[in-house]
């Protein structure tokens, strides 16, 4: 029996979370399906687009967690309890 793999699959591949025995089965479905082989060339295409992404917090979001940090106390007193 031939197994049929998705384009979930193709991704699983890319990121490596496929076994190596799926691995094999899913480089020769590559080699033999264009627009399969088509989808893995754009995912990993996209995987490392999507790895430079650089993300940064707004100027005013950093201020204001400073701003808490400074006015709470890392490690606030305990409260005393009473029984």
């Amino acid at each position: 029996m031939t197994k049929t793999f998705t384009q979930d699959d193709v991704v699983r591949y890319v990121y490596e979370e496929t076994s190596p025995e799926e691995n094999l089965l899913i480089e020769d479905a590559l080699m033999s399906e264009p627009e399969l082989m088509t989808f893995f060339l754009d995912a990993l295409e996209m995987r490392s687009l999507m790895n430079r992404i650089e993300r940064e917090p707004r100027p005013d979001t950093v201020q204001s967690i400073l701003n808490y940090s400074r006015n709470h106390p890392a490690n606030p007193p305990a409260r005393l309890r009473h029984t």
